[in-house]
This record gives C-alpha cells, sequence and structure tokens, in this order.
C-alpha cells in the first residue's frame, strides 16, 4: 500500500463513526500537573505497601520482550517478522510511551484494575474491512460491558489527539482483554489483597487518631458530679483547663491541689499489626513472592520459582490475548505468532558464565557470537564465531566439524589419491629402468 493509499485508508478508533454516540463532548481549559496518560493506583492502594508490589511485578515483567514472531512447521521460533505490529513491541507503542514502559503499563493496569485493554487506535485500514496492520497501541481500562450484546466493551483510554482520556464502545473483536492471572487473589472484593487493603486503611485510621494532638486527660474533681449543677460546674471546669493550655505559650495549666489528673494518651492495645503482617506472608505465599525476591538478595532456585509461578503466568496472558485478536486465522495457520524472550543470563552469576558458555558452544546449542551478545559483547568478526561447532573436536577443511559418515568418506578419498600416485609412480620408474636398459 503506497503512501496516499495509507493516509486515505488509514482508521482511528477515536474516529470510528460507529463510537460516536459513546462518547463524551471534549472541552479544553487548563492543563494537567502531571501527565494524564501516566497509570496511577487508586488511593486505597497507593497509599500502601501494595504499590511496591505492582511496580516490582511490573517492572520484571516488563524485561520480557514481547515480538511478533514468524514460526516453523514444527512451531519453533524462526526469525522476527518487520511488521508495523512488531514496530509498536519492540520501537514506539505510541508517542508517550516505549515499549518497556507499555508492558508495565500494562502489568500495573493488570494488578490495579484486574483487567487491561490493548487497544490499537491506528490501524492501516479498518480492522472490520480484512486484514491491516497495527500503527499505535494504547492500554485502556474496561469501564462496562454493555447490557442486550456480548461483542462491545466500553473502556477508557487516552487520546493523545486531545490529551485526555476518553471513553469508547468497541467491538470485542478489534481490542486485546487481558485478564489478571491472579485476580481471584489480588482483585476478587473477598481476596487476600482487598482484605489487606482494608486493614491496612483501619491502622492507618488508628494511627491519624492516636497522632492527633489530644492529650486524652481524665481530671478527677473534689467532689461528686450528679447533679446538674455539679455537671456544670465539671464541665467549666474542663474549659478553664482546655483555654489555659491554649493560651499558654509553653501549654501550661494549673489545677487545685484536690484535684487529680490522669493521662491516658497510650496506644491502643489491638492486634491489627499482626493480622496485616499474616495477610502479607498469605499474599506473598499466594503470588509466589518472598522478601529475598523484593529486596533482590533471592538466590537462583527462588528466582527460577518466581519467574515460573509469577511472571511468565502475565507474559503467557498478555501474548497469548494479542495472538488470538491482532492476528488473523489465516496468519496464524501462516506461521504468525505472538512470543516473549528473555534474557537467561541476566540472572546468571559471573562465576558461572564460563562454565555455562562452555556447555552451549561445545554442545552446538549456541554460537560465540550468540553467547558474546548474551553477556554484553561485541560479536566477533571471524567467520567461525557465527557457526555452530565444537571447537575441541577435528574440524575439516571448512570449519566445520566432520561427522563419522563424513570422517569415512574424506578417508575414502585420502586412499584414493595415495592409491593413484603410487599407480603414477610406478608407471615412472618403469620408465626409467626401460630407458636405462
Amino acid at each position: 500500500m503506497g503512501f496516499i493509499d495509507s493516509l486515505k485508508h488509514a482508521w482511528n478508533v477515536f474516529k470510528d463513526p460507529k463510537s460516536y454516540e459513546f462518547r463524551g463532548n471534549g472541552s479544553s481549559g487548563g492543563g494537567y500537573g502531571y501527565h494524564p496518560n501516566r497509570p496511577r493506583f487508586r488511593y486505597s492502594n497507593e497509599r500502601s505497601i501494595l504499590a511496591s508490589i505492582f511496580t516490582r511485578l511490573g517492572i520484571d515483567v516488563a524485561e520480557a520482550d514481547i515480538l511478533h514472531v514468524q514460526l516453523d512447521n514444527e512451531g519453533r521460533y524462526l526469525e522476527t517478522r518487520k511488521s508495523g505490529l512488531n514496530y509498536c513491541l519492540t520501537v514506539e507503542p505510541n508517542i508517550d510511551q516505549s515499549p518497556t514502559h507499555f508492558r508495565r503499563d500494562i502489568v500495573l493496569t493488570l494488578c490495579d484494575e484486574g483487567e487491561a485493554v490493548i487497544v490499537p487506535v491506528e490501524t492501516t485500514i479498518d480492522p472490520e474491512s480484512g486484514s491491516y496492520d497495527i500503527k499505535n497501541l494504547r492500554v485502556g481500562k474496561v469501564v462496562s460491558y454493555p447490557r442486550g450484546s456480548s461483542e462491545f466493551v466500553t473502556i477508557k483510554v487516552y487520546n493523545e489527539q486531545v490529551g485526555q482520556e476518553e471513553q469508547i464502545t468497541v467491538s470485542k473483536k478489534l481490542v486485546a482483554i487481558v485478564e489478571n492471572p491472579f485476580y481471584a487473589v489480588m482483585n476478587e472484593p473477598n481476596s487476600t489483597l482487598k482484605r489487606l487493603i482494608h486493614k491496612l486503611n483501619l491502622l492507618d485510621a488508628v494511627d491519624d487518631q492516636s497522632s492527633s494532638g489530644k492529650l486524652d486527660l481524665i481530671i478527677q474533681l473534689p467532689y461528686v458530679v450528679r447533679s446538674d449543677a455539679r455537671r456544670q460546674q465539671a464541665m467549666q471546669r474542663r474549659t478553664d483547663i482546655e483555654n489555659q493550655l491554649k493560651g499558654s505559650k509553653y501549654g501550661i495549666a494549673y489545677t487545685d491541689g484536690t484535684e487529680k489528673v490522669t493521662q491516658l494518651n497510650r496506644p491502643a492495645e489491638n492486634n491489627l499489626l499482626k493480622q496485616i503482617e499474616y495477610l502479607t506472608n498469605l499474599l506473598y505465599v499466594q503470588l509466589g513472592l518472598t522478601a529475598e525476591v523484593m529486596n533482590g538478595t533471592a538466590d537462583e532456585a527462588t528466582m527460577l520459582n518466581y519467574n515460573n509461578r509469577t511472571v511468565k503466568p502475565f507474559l503467557t496472558a498478555i501474548a497469548e490475548s494479542m495472538k488470538r485478536k491482532f492476528l488473523t486465522r489465516t496468519a496464524i495457520t501462516q506461521g504468525q505468532s505472538i512470543a516473549f524472550f528473555r534474557d537467561a543470563f541476566s540472572y546468571v552469576p559471573l562465576s558461572q558464565i564460563a562454565e555455562i558458555a562452555d556447555k552451549f558452544t561445545r554442545n552446538e546449542i549456541l554460537s560465540s557470537n550468540e553467547i558474546r551478545q548474551g553477556i554484553g559483547f561485541k560479536p566477533s568478526q571471524d567467520p567461525k564465531a557465527d557457526q555452530l561447532r565444537n571447537s575441541n573436536m577435528p574440524q575439516s577443511a571448512l570449519g566445520i566439524e566432520s561427522t563419522n559418515e563424513e570422517q569415512v568418506s574424506e578417508d575414502n578419498q585420502v586412499q584414493s589419491m595415495l592409491d593413484s600416485l603410487g599407480t603414477e609412480l610406478d608407471g615412472v620408474l618403469k620408465e626409467l629402468e626401460n630407458a636405462t636398459a
């Protein structure tokens, strides 16, 4: 498709005539104190330790690369496709976000909302018209599922043309709706995460009350307060002491010698902290997290368990949702897919890299340049560095390791050459004998 045709047939989700009736009226006015596209947690989540958990999950999941790939007939990775979708996934999803930021935005939305919507805002043609390519991706939130039709969903997504979020109703076939794989643990009304949030809010309320500046004093008067007159007299006495404390520069007041003052501002005894500690540990177990993972001191076995039980389900849910919505059946039949890849060397200590590199190259799993790239070195210009070869074994003249059959064939060729040379030498000797005779 040429440049003019691309502009003519380009499609934008905010300009789709079918979504006009669902959009709110845009308004111009003052700007924002923060970027409106930045993912922000709900108020109850932002105040708690849960924001650190969400951020940790978002950073770790975003480390993996999600690519539009081509598979071979056996379903194995063959090459990365050069498409608009892959450009969005690897270079620029939209004008505001990098690929890593985009992936982190998906995970943070999943943790906070329970669902995230990956919206192809701009495509080459109308997605319902046929095969199309994606030019712009955004992360949205599910607002509601309209009644009367199971094919549409109302979402809130950032519109970069007007600089604010807008609600639109689109077909489910056009967007990838990703559900949090830990929805029952994090987003259900009575889940472990919601209970922990509730307890943390209660603890904050208790802390606010205990640090509100009240003195919590009890004044024992030298008379019995039972009649209305005595109560009024006691109230007047309390007011006098309050006025003394307010009007004093250093907060000092005096009492009668027969009055007794008792201080009560001590911490309230409750088991909120124990319950919070219990729920926090339970949430860590259910999410596959540990304190070592959070502070960066986890060993190899702990990180392997965390990556397989926590990080991988997020990546699988994202990749599968994008594959079934952004790739047609024809494309999938042709071997196209959405896959994620993680850098295996980033979790390996430096002391083990040499041993791993030796085993991988010796068993012809990776070439030398692939090992160099994995540990951050420039590729070597030697042609042998791009070959799968075992340098510890004898090599043929072409620099490729010979198999047993090839070695036998070479031995036969050498023997044939020796036999022919021997025959020629015998002929020369006979000619010399005849000439001497």
